[in-house]
């Protein structure tokens, strides 16, 4: 008898240059290829997912703080996910069973439900569609409260891209967001939004394409600059020629960037080996939205409604 993957059970899609191939649990893209190169930070299909690379986050993206949280005037109390700072990470669905409901070669549906449970009592479809063409691979997701009573509500990826064979350290880095959350250095919990030019712009300002470096980022962006379409654009380039480029839709007015740097230092072996791209339908912590003198996006979603956001990953 044949086992299922550790990752879950597995899916591709091809079109052109470009093949993806995605796992089941938590919908993860657990790789991305333009002509055989990576655009993300690949795993095998027999690997438990490292942490969330590559997964759907819902219903909330990034932290709530402490795991609490009051919503509808009652008060909630989340499972800390994230142990060693002490918050609820990513949301719920990503180590959930996606079930395939439709598909074709260059398109992938995948479903799951959240269910009531404590700390979040509300019942909600989820729905997310990877399509692959000669523009890259766009994913879009679809929830629909199916239950009782609105229900708080935020999505977005976890990509980690690459920009070809260099470090990360010398790949050029282009984000165009005049704003930067602060954060406390060792929770990481929210204290509020500095403007990228006054506030170490050194380390946030990227708003003009420059070289990674050394700098050390994990923090959310607003105050995205976007085009006629409405998108806004990272992109990265490697010193080759090479690179990689995430786009994303006006229903996600934050990004999450972090460089990846974990404990250890060069010693880990995923250590900057990708930089982590993730847009964000509402801020960190926007379960506490009241707390914050900003605007963080939080999603009431009422009964029978439906909230939907989109981005896309393309070679450069």
């Amino acid at each position: 008898m044949t086992s299922t993957p550790r990752s879950g059970t597995q899916f591709e899609i091809r079109s052109g240059e470009y093949a993806a191939e995605i796992a089941s649990i938590g919908a993860t893209l657990r790789a991305l290829r333009h002509d055989g190169r990576d655009l993300i930070v690949p795993f095998d299909a027999d690997e438990v997912r490292p942490a969330y690379r590559g997964a759907l986050l819902a219903p909330w993206p990034n932290r709530v703080v402490d795991g609490r949280y009051a919503f509808g005037g009652a008060d909630f109390e989340l499972a800390l996910t994230e142990p060693q700072r002490g918050h609820a990470l990513h949301g719920l669905i990503a180590w959930l069973e996606f079930a395939r409901v439709a598909g074709t070669d260059d398109t992938l549906t995948l479903a799951a439900e959240i269910v009531p449970q404590t700390g979040y009592p509300w019942r909600l479809a989820v729905q997310t569609t990877f399509t692959i063409g000669a523009d890259g691979l766009t994913q879009s997701v679809r929830a629909t409260n199916v239950g009782a009573g609105a229900a708080p509500f935020g999505t977005g990826p976890h990509p980690y891209l690459v920009a070809g064979a260099a470090p990360l350290d010398d790949w050029t880095f282009e984000l165009p967001a005049r704003c930067v959350l602060e954060v406390t250095p060792d929770r990481l919990v929210p204290v509020g939004l500095r403007d990228v030019a006054d506030h170490d712009p050194d380390r946030f300002d990227w708003r003009a394409p420059r070289r990674i470096g050394a700098a050390q980022i994990d923090h959310a962006y607003t105050d995205l600059e976007r085009g006629a379409d409405g998108r806004a654009v990272v992109r990265m380039t490697d010193p080759s020629g090479t690179g990689v480029e995430l786009s994303w839709d006006a229903a996600c007015p934050w990004v999450q960037v972090h460089t990846a740097d974990l404990p250890g230092g060069a010693a880990q072996p995923f250590h900057r080996a990708g930089l982590a791209v993730e847009p964000m339908t509402c801020a960190p912590d926007a379960f506490n939205a009241a707390r914050y003198d900003f605007e963080p996006g939080l999603v009431s979603l009422a009964p029978g409604a439906e909230v939907e956001a989109s981005w896309r990953i393309a070679a450069l």
